[in-house]
């Protein structure tokens, strides 16, 4: 009778795992927009898309498969699972090979190496990395997966997958793909499209860049999906991924983290902070914390500039926010978060179009400069971030903090990113770019 149980459950998981698999074939070619990062083809390595939750990753995987179609890939070489799916969610690693048995069965005259298997939140499954790596090996080329936490971490794929995944990093929207969402030209000289532009931006620096909530047009829905997006993501991702049983702490200690944005950012302070409350918390735990918040993505913190790379590690990070309409979400705005948004969103369009051996770092001395950005041991740009520059004061404060950070770095590439301003000036010999936001996340 155990034999008899066993083999109907088998046949009952096979035939779900059909249904998903032509249930998204039929769903070719699919509606989405296109990103600016683009996924390899053919590359002949496990594609892994990392990022935070909700980024629009799977839609990556599905604007590859449309690109293959339109390549003249038929829809059946398309192999998609989604172990998202209640009828999947007690598979375990050893039913694996019933994904492959399933598809051999719908098309046995298509050779496994001439199929592109696309694996959606496939950490679901424990032992899921031992799986694809066979797979990998013996019988496909061309596997794309992802998910969305921290078990899909670069740090823990390659440590999984031994070295052979090629990794993508997809973000929320840049300001050129929220243009595209909205369907905002970003490429004309005519007045009533810059003034658009313009009011784009101002939009795009104060709320969220996640693909679904920029599609998504009622205010209240956007609210509440973004506290699900935040909830799951420090219940999930966070607590329960790494074992944190005190989720009111936890949850203090990440709107801390928030409401610090842009400033550096003592986690003793914060341990100190809690203490004087009456709370029984470990410092190292709240640095593990600090880990996992940057792990999953949900802030990226950079150091201090110093060229001594044990001073540099000692120093304050600074902590950005993956999206601003998060914070704004989870934090009531203040009437002053128009420069901190407008430094974040700066900080996360450099980090998105960062080059192998790139590094950004923050510049304190006397005076400070917002961002020094290094290509391997050579500084070759310094930016300034400010809302409003037009009061003399605030430009003289900014100016005095570039040149300091120049005169250190010997770095003459200087910048001032504000909301409207644009105009090139000569300080003591050097020349000082100041060129809106808007306009320089288009061209830049």
């Amino acid at each position: 009778l155990f034999t008899i149980s066993l083999q109907k459950t088998y046949m009952i998981r096979k035939d779900v795992i059909k249904t998903l698999i032509a249930i998204k074939q039929n769903e070719i070619q699919f509606d989405v927009f296109d990103r600016e990062e683009k996924l390899p083809i053919d590359s002949r390595k496990i594609v892994t898309i990392s990022g935070v939750r909700r980024c629009g990753k799977s839609s990556m995987m599905e604007i590859v498969i449309n690109d293959l179609v339109k390549s003249g890939v038929s829809a059946e070489r398309i192999l998609w699972l989604g172990f998202d799916d209640e009828r999947l969610v007690n598979m375990h690693s050893d039913e694996f090979n019933q994904v492959v048995e399933s598809y051999m069965e719908m098309f046995p005259d298509i050779p496994l190496k001439d199929v592109y298997m696309f694996f959606d939140e496939i950490q679901l499954i424990k032992d899921w990395e031992f799986f694809v790596l066979r797979l990998y090996k013996n019988y496909c080329k061309n596997i794309y997966i992802c998910g969305s936490n921290a078990t899909m971490l670069s740090t823990e794929l390659n440590s999984s997958l031994r070295g052979y995944p090629i990794e993508y990093r997809a973000y929320t929207l840049s300001f050129r793909e929220y243009c595209r969402f909205n369907g905002i030209k970003v490429q004309s000289y005519l007045e009533q499209d810059i003034a658009r532009l313009k009011n784009a931006f101002i939009k795009y620096n104060s709320e969220s860049s996640f693909p679904e909530i920029v599609l998504t047009r009622s205010k209240s829905e956007q609210l509440k999906l973004l506290h699900g997006y935040f909830d799951t993501m420090l219940l999930k991702d966070i607590a329960e991924h790494y074992r944190i049983s005190n989720i009111s702490i936890l949850r203090y200690f990440v709107k801390r983290i928030m409401e610090n944005l842009s400033k550096p950012t003592s986690i003793n302070s914060l341990y100190n902070d809690i203490k004087s409350q009456g709370i029984k918390i470990s410092k190292d735990d709240l640095y593990q914390w600090a880990n996992y918040v940057c792990n999953i993505f949900l802030f990226i913190r950079i150091p201090k500039y110093d060229r001594s790379l044990s001073k540099e590690q000692k120093s304050l990070n600074k902590y950005y926010c993956i999206d601003n309409g998060l914070r704004s979400a989870v934090l009531l705005p203040q009437s002053n978060d128009e420069g901190k948004y407008l430094e974040n969103n700066v900080f996360l369009h450099l980090n998105r179009n960062m080059q192998v051996g790139d590094k950004i770092t923050y510049f304190q001395g006397n005076n400070e400069c917002d961002f020094v950005i290094q290509r391997m041991d050579v500084v070759i740009q310094l930016i300034q971030v400010c809302w409003d520059i037009s009061e003399h004061d605030t430009l003289k404060r900014e100016v005095k903090g570039l040149l300091e950070a120049s005169k250190v770095t010997n770095c003459d590439n200087l910048w001032i990113i504000n909301k409207e301003e644009e105009k090139t000036i000569i300080i003591e010999e050097k020349t000082i770019n100041i060129v809106p936001a808007w306009k320089w996340m288009i061209l830049i």
